[in-house]
Formats: C-alpha cells, structure tokens, sequence
C-alpha cells in the first residue's frame, strides 16, 4: 500500500506530514510564496518524497485553491484549515473534544469534536507578533533565540504586577500576576538585558493567547484547551501558558510536536472522507 501525505502552508512555516502503514514522519520548512506544483515538489523532495510514492495529497492553509487537482496521476484533496487544526489538535491530544488553539503567525481558537468543527475567535498575537516586536526589541527574529533569551530573564523588569498597582491580589490572581505588559518602562526608563525584554515579550505574547483561548473555551463550554502550532513548542511560551492556567483555575495541553497539529488533521480528515464520503 502507498503511502499518504499531507502538506500544511503556513504563513511562516509549511509542514508536512507522511504516512507510511503505522510510522508517521513530519518536516518543516520556511513558507516561500504562494503554493503551486513546484512548491508541492520541493517539499516533499526535502524529506525524500516524490507525488509518485503516494497514494495520495492531502492539502490545507494559505492558497490550496491556487493548487492543480492532480500531480503526476496523484489527486489533491484540499482540506478546510478550520477542520484541520480540530481535529490535528484533538489527535494529538488523545480527546474527543476540546477548544483547539492554533497559536502559529497569528492565533486561531477552533471548537471541536470527533464530528465538526468551527472558528470561535482569535487573535493577530503569535508568533509573527513574537519576531516581528524582537526585531524591534531584540534584534533578533530567531524564535529559538528569543526562547532561550527569555528562560534567563525576568519580565517585571519591564512589568508591573498587581501587587504594585492594587496593593495585593485580585479574586483568584496571585500579587505577582502581571498587571500591565511593559507598565515599568512607561513609567521611566529602566536598565534592561536582553534576556529581561525577551522574557516581557514572551510573557505578554503567552498571556494574551492563553487568556483568549481560556475565555473561548468557557463561552463554548468546553472543559479542555489544547494548544499547538509551532509557537508552543517555545519552551518559555509553554511555561506562560501553563501559569496562566494555574491562576485562571483552568487546564491548556501543549501536546508534543504541535507544529505538526494542521497538518495531521487534514491527513486525519481526507482518510475519514475516503472511508466514509464525509
């Protein structure tokens, strides 16, 4: 039996996922232009695959309309992303159902079950957010560079707490809580390293994801929230999400490899849909 694969574009980043019997493997490489045939070829020939190994490609993000029906006798199945990040979420969560987050370049909030899908909110915070404000900041648009800037800093440097502001807690949020992003150096000028700014950064950009996927989840009624997307595989961004969690008394997973989420879901999706026509 042939193998199967599916091709995720992302803004930032294009994943892919091959199926081969029980093995699964997953690349990544930089998203450039618009995707088209040649495109299609050249990521899978970076992980050693040609459409002719395949039984079939399954495609999902950016421009998948702009996209031929067929490579080299191989059908395309386009996938919608929404139903991708659910149910990639969910898989690699092991749930049935969960408020799927999609923190990539932006963030995408998606309630799902085994069955359906559909957007619920999001935000233009992600990782986009996160190199674009370190080439301002830091110098650096490097997301691996900015993560272990910040695990060596610390964000009240830039940071008021609520401590300061309130004199003490606020209903279930701890003194120490942030209580304006960068508050301090709007105040006055404050003597700051890198690794002090990377860690405010990381901090507003993980909150602010957390707090919005928390807040989808109640609105739905969903008890659990799964993160993935390549900004959770920041180590930084996944210790912000969980202390959000803890101080809003709720649960996030950041289930490993999520930046492979999307793309699993639309393999997940075009084998579901060849089994059973839906």
């Amino acid at each position: 039996m042939h193998p199967v694969a599916a091709i995720d574009f992302g803004a930032s980043n294009t994943d892919v996922v091959v199926r081969d019997g029980g093995a699964t493997r997953h690349w990544t490489l930089p998203t450039e232009g618009q995707p088209d045939e040649a495109r299609i070829r050249r990521v899978l020939e970076a992980g050693g695959v040609s459409p002719r190994d395949l039984a079939w490609i399954a495609v999902t993000g950016g421009n998948r309309a702009l996209l031929p029906s067929v490579i080299d006798d191989r059908v395309l199945h386009r996938v919608d992303e929404v139903r991708a990040i659910g149910r990639g979420g969910l898989a690699l969560a092991h749930l049935e159902s969960a408020l799927v987050t999609s923190a990539g370049s932006g963030t995408a909030c998606v309630a799902a079950t085994g069955e359906e899908a559909h957007h619920v909110t999001g935000t233009g915070v992600g990782g986009g957010t996160l190199m674009g404000l370190g080439r301002l900041l830091l110098d650096s648009v490097d997301p691996r560079e900015i993560d272990a800037l910040a695990q060596r800093g610390t964000d009240t440097t830039h940071n008021l707490t609520i401590a300061e502001v309130l004199g003490g807690a606020i209903g279930s949020l701890p003194p120490e809580t942030t209580a304006v992003n960068f508050g301090r150096v709007a105040r006055h000028p404050v003597e700051a390293s890198r690794e002090d700014t990377a860690a405010a950064l990381v901090n507003m950009v993980g909150q602010v994801i957390a707090l919005i996927a928390i807040n989808a989840a109640r609105a739905q009624q969903m008890p659990h929230v799964v993160i993935v997307g390549h900004l959770s595989d920041l180590k930084s961004i996944r210790r912000t999400f969980g202390l959000v969690a803890k101080f809003y008394g709720a649960t996030i997973l950041t289930p490993d490899d999520g930046g492979s989420a999307t793309a699993i879901g639309a393999l997940l999706s075009t084998e579901r849909m060849l089994r059973t026509g839906a």
